[in-house]
């Protein structure tokens, strides 16, 4: 299974500027959703992104298969 889902109460979803190694707030919000999975990722929990793509992954094995659908 690539994700896990987790339980987010909050509905204001966060926009993110992705860079190498962080990213920038540039919505304020509890999450971001999984360019893969469809799942909700907590913007403090996130690790995994794509900055050429700017989508956010919730876990390596997503980040992995989004880089092979891209290719």
């Amino acid at each position: 299974m690539i994700g896990k889902n987790k339980n987010i109460t909050d509905n204001q979803e966060a926009k993110l500027k992705y860079s190498d190694g962080e990213f920038d707030v540039l919505v304020d919000g509890q999450y971001v959703v999984c360019a893969v999975t469809g799942n909700k990722i907590n913007v403090s929990d996130l690790k995994y992104w794509s900055v050429e793509r700017q989508e956010p992954y919730e876990s390596a094995e997503a980040a992995l298969a989004g880089y092979k659908k891209s290719s």
